[in-house]
């Protein structure tokens, strides 16, 4: 069992940045591949962004390229994602995901937290 936490939601500007946060519990971290999705009002949980258990394969969703950033310590066992160029249509719930493969699919990723609200202003 992994459990998780996100946390650096907030409200800000339209080309803004916010840092989000994933703390997860238990020693098997490192081997866990991470993503993040978000949710945005009456849509789908999309996929953003995953890391690899090493750091050394990341992707991202197209909208975000060369916008945000994925990375994760595990010797914290954290992962992060970090936000630039903010725009309103990032406007979303996030949620960080633990999975045994590293993918883009939702049904990939066993343990889920609760999310953390993003609101971007214009």
């Amino acid at each position: 069992q992994v459990h998780l936490v996100e946390s650096g939601g907030g409200l800000v500007q339209a080309g803004g940045s916010l840092r989000l946060s994933c703390a997860a519990s238990g020693r098997t971290f490192s081997s866990y591949a991470m993503g993040w999705f978000r949710q945005a009002p009456g849509k789908e949980r999309d996929f953003v962004a995953a890391i690899n258990w090493s750091g050394t394969g990341r992707t991202y969703t197209d909208s975000v390229k060369g916008r945000f950033t994925i990375s994760r310590d595990n010797a914290k066992y954290t992962v992060f994602l970090q936000m630039n160029s903010l725009k309103p249509e990032d406007t979303a719930v996030y949620y960080c995901a633990a999975g045994r493969v590293y993918a883009l699919g939702r049904s990939e990723y066993d343990f889920w937290g609760q999310g953390t609200q993003v609101t971007v202003s214009s």
